[in-house]
């Protein structure tokens, strides 16, 4: 029996009047949040949700998002955060992928109208019976859609968790597939317990020496969730968050909330770097700083170094994905750290080197694709047991990532599965975008690759094929990819071309697009 709001619930008893979350000047302490989580599961539970209903989350890193999280577990039901970023149909597409019967959805604003596209995809999604909106016009209560403030004050702010098995599923988390649409990555409550427990021991981090987190990734990502998240309410730690990464505000809170944790991608260490100037008391935040953690790309050793050099602290990598929980291997705590390594397994995991046919490879410096065994890898792909089947085998979990292993066990990243483009951090798959990018009329055939960017590590470039005829230029496409993508989706350079590069079979080469110089490719006129 377990359930992942145990975190929660174990220090409210343990710490109630110890600061919980830090949002600007508000802070809410274990006590506070129980409460209000216990509110939130009381109201979904009297809206009719069920164990093991899936209830869907918007909501940028604000204290709503772990009290509405662990609100939906203490209830029974499972989570399914999705990115802030998505518009109305990319946000239909996912409550109704995974029959969401619940949604609750931040407000937002003019810059990011989470909200609007909210009330959209409702709508379409006929297995989503009720929609809570956090903030806004309370005078919203209209067509199943309820505001959050005028109904969760009434609820009792005391719940008696429902009870889980350990192998049900706790959240789903959607990351792309190379060959289609997202898919819903089921992780159950002792994957997300286990990975949370797991980080601890990597971190050293203990509720009698409680950290305080900055956490700036967002929590609706496996990696933040994990790391920040599940893992700081393990320990009773404090999280000051900060609903979007800007250097600048970083440094500031660094230094005033004596941050002792730092999780981030590699651009925000980068942006940190470039942040600092004579306002900014570096020997104060290197004095408070314990550990620094980067994932989601790899680390440039030249950022390691600064970094290192700069805050007086060695940044460790990790290496997983939304389907591992996701940490798998981490810099090893005990021996000194290999840049360019994503370190070794994790406590309770197995890594190893496969080959096409799950044949194992072995050798030292020898190329394989990473498969991972554990109490991290996901029950499966929500509703898809043929992806699920193509993935898992034998408890293994094949990743896509090319890796190579040194004589000492240390894993080390070849290259990226297939055509994926890592964004800052964020995973984008092109086909999602081609299939966009092929319904404008000006558009004949497209192919997206990632390009080098110094800023991003990777930026998304579209090579279009035109209509005959058509007229339509860069900026046109890429405002009109726009509207219909999420900020970290759409492609920052468009280039025309008469023809593009293929097998004899019609499978577009992409490695060729990636490294070919513009003129080799931009045979045709630019529209």
């Amino acid at each position: 029996m377990l359930n992942l709001s145990m975190f929660l619930e174990d220090s409210a008893r343990k710490y109630p009047s110890r600061d919980a979350l830090v949002s600007g000047e508000d802070r809410f302490t274990y006590a506070e949040t129980d409460a209000l989580s216990n509110q939130i599961a009381n109201l979904l539970v009297a809206s009719g949700i069920e164990p093991g209903d899936r209830v869907a989350i918007s909501c940028p890193n604000l204290p709503w998002f772990p009290i509405v999280y662990y609100g939906i577990l203490k209830a029974g039901a499972v989570v399914v955060p999705l990115n802030i970023l998505l518009k109305g149909a990319e946000i239909g597409y996912h409550l109704q992928d995974c029959g969401a019967t619940a949604y609750i959805c931040f407000e937002g604003g003019v810059d990011l109208p989470i909200g609007t596209y909210g009330r959209e995809a409702f709508h379409e999604a006929p297995s989503c019976r009720t929609m809570f909106v956090i903030g806004g016009d309370d005078s919203t209560d209209v067509e199943g859609i309820t505001p959050l403030s005028t109904v969760l004050p009434s609820q009792p702010t005391a719940f008696e968790s429902v009870v889980r098995e350990a192998t049900d599923t706790a959240v789903i988390l959607y990351t792309s597939g190379t060959t289609g649409r997202p898919k819903g990555a089921e992780l159950t409550h002792s994957n997300m317990v286990m990975n949370a427990i797991a980080s601890n021991r990597l971190f050293d981090s203990t509720s009698s020496r409680p950290d305080t987190h900055l956490v700036t990734l967002p929590l609706f990502h496996s990696f933040g969730q994990t790391v920040n998240m599940n893992a700081g309410f393990a320990v009773g730690a404090t999280l000051v968050l900060l609903p979007r990464f800007e250097a600048g505000a970083a440094l500031e809170i660094m230094e005033r909330e004596s941050i002792t944790m730092f999780a981030g991608v590699p651009t925000m260490y980068w942006g940190l770097l470039g942040a600092v100037n004579d306002s900014v008391d570096v020997s104060r935040i290197a004095a408070n700083l314990r550990k620094a953690i980067s994932g989601g790309a790899a680390l440039p050793v030249e950022i390691l170094d600064r970094f290192a050099n700069r805050f007086g602290v060695q940044i460790l990598e990790a290496y997983g994905l939304s389907e591992t929980s996701p940490i798998a291997l981490f810099s090893d705590p005990e021996r000194a750290p290999r840049p360019g390594s994503i370190g070794i397994p994790i406590w309770g995991v197995q890594v190893k080197l496969i080959d096409s046919d799950w044949n194992a490879i072995e050798g030292a410096d020898t190329v394989g694709e990473i498969a991972i065994r554990g109490h991290n890898i996901m029950k499966g792909y929500y509703g898809r047991p043929e992806a699920t089947a193509e993935a898992k085998r034998d408890g293994w979990f094949r990743t896509g990532d090319l890796a190579r292993r040194d004589a000492d066990g240390f894993y080390y990243i070849v290259d990226r599965a297939k055509d994926m483009i890592v964004r800052g951090g964020f995973n984008v798959y092109p086909r999602e975008i081609e299939e966009v990018l092929i319904t404008h009329p000006a558009v004949s055939l497209a192919a997206v690759v990632g390009v080098p960017d110094e800023q991003y590590g990777e930026e998304i470039k579209a090579f279009v094929i035109p209509e005959s005829a058509a007229q339509i230029t860069e900026s046109e496409l890429i405002n009109w990819c726009r509207e219909r993508m999420a900020s970290y989706k759409y492609p920052r350079a468009v280039e025309f071309a008469a023809v593009l590069p293929m097998t004899a079979t019609g499978k577009l080469l992409k490695r060729e697009l990636s490294s070919a110089p513009a003129a080799t490719v931009d045979s045709g006129r630019r529209q």
